[in-house]
């Protein structure tokens, strides 16, 4: 076989670590950015505060912190990291400030009981045989957090065959689950809707819940569609008997488990702002929010160690090579880090910027109607920056003004022209959307073809497919699940 030489030129993109750095920082939101930081002194002994976190703000810490400080700096001597053996003992390198004998074990918080929690306590005060008892907390085990049984009871009885070994008739099942639907609360081991709702009514009386349960059970399908005008004709009732009945299904919860959700254990999302925006005698004033953001530094001692080596012209041993590069790459590394934090807070400072110049006049009334289409590319254009970089800057960013909190994505949208030719932001055309639908007759809610022709009366020439997915994407049901009596 013969071989050859060839040559070949390629043209690769290649991204340098710091790039990477600086597209991950600029990701990130500011609440992020200060853990972010935080890792970074923790992972680089070179990097160092100019000052403290705004939350240490108490000036004798920061005086013993100081003074420690000059005191390690000056008994710090490179000389530390030198030794003359070729093994390092491992005492020096281990630290054990804790007795083998101490355990030390993470308490959960708790916040009080859960729904299944109270199924079982529930179940404890049910006079039940041994087998039954057990039955009854595998059907509770089935139970979701919303309260419904959402497996059938041939299922159920299938498991318990295969799993557990156990024949247990249907209708056995069937009598357990009737004792579990009487639990608190009401509503909860229902197999669907109408058997859910229908066990919550069963505990009340009255002549509006008896009209209720017969709306439930004989016209369930009539109420799910609203199609109230066929229950009324059927059951011969006055609006006013109608409306009570009606009034007293929606009064009634549709996920009974819901009623054991802790508030405690839901995560509320805690926003900070990245941009502050002022207006001033009419001058708006655009400022980074680096309120727990401090500025990195450089540690002096570190820098001084690798100046003293570096003079040495004489060979250096082993042990002082890699000290010399250690503290060469963890410098190195520092510098990149405050450049990146730098060159982040550029990037997200002329971004911003731009994005107020292009929407002025929204910034300085805050009315949304005077908000211009505005999509990545216009802002990318003005920045000089790519789309991808402006994506980035926008994404899980906010900017705290004189009317409100907004994410950067708000001031993002498409564009649409009217018929005299003006350019107009599709959020003007589903805030007029909006209004009709607050202000529509709800017995005879407006439809979609009505809301078409109502826009194209205000010179918003747009095809109905088209108001359609703006009522959907505002969270507006179709004209026949917003009708009322």
């Amino acid at each position: 076989m013969e071989q050859k030489l060839t040559l070949q030129q390629k043209l690769l993109q290649k991204l340098s670590p710091q790039q990477i750095q600086v597209i991950k920082l600029l990701e990130i939101p500011a609440i992020q950015l200060e853990q972010r930081i935080k890792k970074e002194l923790e992972e680089n002994p070179v990097l160092d505060l100019e000052s403290d976190f705004p939350e240490n703000d108490e000036e004798t810490e920061n005086n013993e912190s100081d003074e420690k400080s000059d005191v390690d700096n000056d008994e710090f001597s490179f000389d530390d990291y030198l030794t003359d053996d070729d093994e390092i003992p491992t005492y020096k390198t281990q630290t054990s400030n804790y007795s083998k004998d101490e355990k030390y074990v993470d308490i959960p918080f708790s916040v009080g009981i859960s729904f299944h929690e109270s199924l079982y306590d529930q179940l404890n005060m049910v006079h039940l045989s041994e087998d039954d008892h057990q039955l009854a907390k595998y059907i509770i085990g089935n139970i979701d957090d919303d309260g419904y049984l959402r497996r059938d009871i041939i299922s159920i009885s299938d498991d318990l065959a295969f799993n557990l070994n156990l024949e247990v008739p249907e209708k056995k099942l069937e009598e357990i689950l009737h004792v579990i639907q009487q639990f608190d609360p009401p509503g909860i081991g229902a197999r669907d809707l109408r058997e859910c709702l229908l066990l919550q009514l069963n505990r009340k009386k009255g002549d509006s819940n008896e009209l209720a349960r017969i709306i439930l059970t004989d016209f369930f399908e009539e109420f799910t569609r609203k199609h109230y005008e066929k229950i009324q004709k059927k059951l011969e009732l006055p609006d006013e008997a109608l409306k009570k009945g009606i009034g007293e299904v929606l009064k009634l919860n549709p996920k009974p488990g819901s009623a054991y959700s802790n508030p405690l254990n839901k995560s509320n999302q805690h926003i900070i702002p990245d941009f502050l925006l002022e207006n001033v005698d009419d001058e708006l004033s655009l400022s980074l929010n680096q309120q727990n953001t401090p500025e990195l530094k450089i540690n002096d001692t570190y820098m001084d160690m690798l100046h003293d080596l570096a003079k040495h012209n004489a060979k250096k041993t082993k042990d002082q090579k890699d000290a010399l590069l250690f503290v060469k790459q963890k410098v190195d590394a520092a510098r990149w880090f405050i450049d990146a934090i730098r060159q982040r807070n550029h990037t997200l400072l002329v971004t911003m910027s731009e994005i107020i110049n292009f929407q002025k006049e929204y910034f300085k009334e805050g009315d949304e109607t005077k908000l211009r289409p505005m999509i990545l590319k216009d802002i990318a254009e003005r920045t000089g920056l790519d789309i991808s970089t402006i994506s980035r800057v926008s994404n899980s960013k906010y900017i705290q003004t004189h009317f409100g909190i907004f994410p950067l994505k708000y001031f993002f949208s498409e564009g649409l022209q009217k018929d005299d030719g003006e350019e107009v932001s599709t959020r003007e055309i589903k805030m007029i959307l909006q209004e009709c639908v607050d202000n529509e007759d709800k017995r005879k809610p407006l439809t979609d073809e009505k809301l078409t022709q109502i826009l194209k009366e205000k010179s918003y020439n747009i095809a109905r497919r088209t108001v359609a997915k703006y009522r959907e994407q505002l969270d507006i049901p179709v004209a026949r699940l917003r009708k009322k009596l």
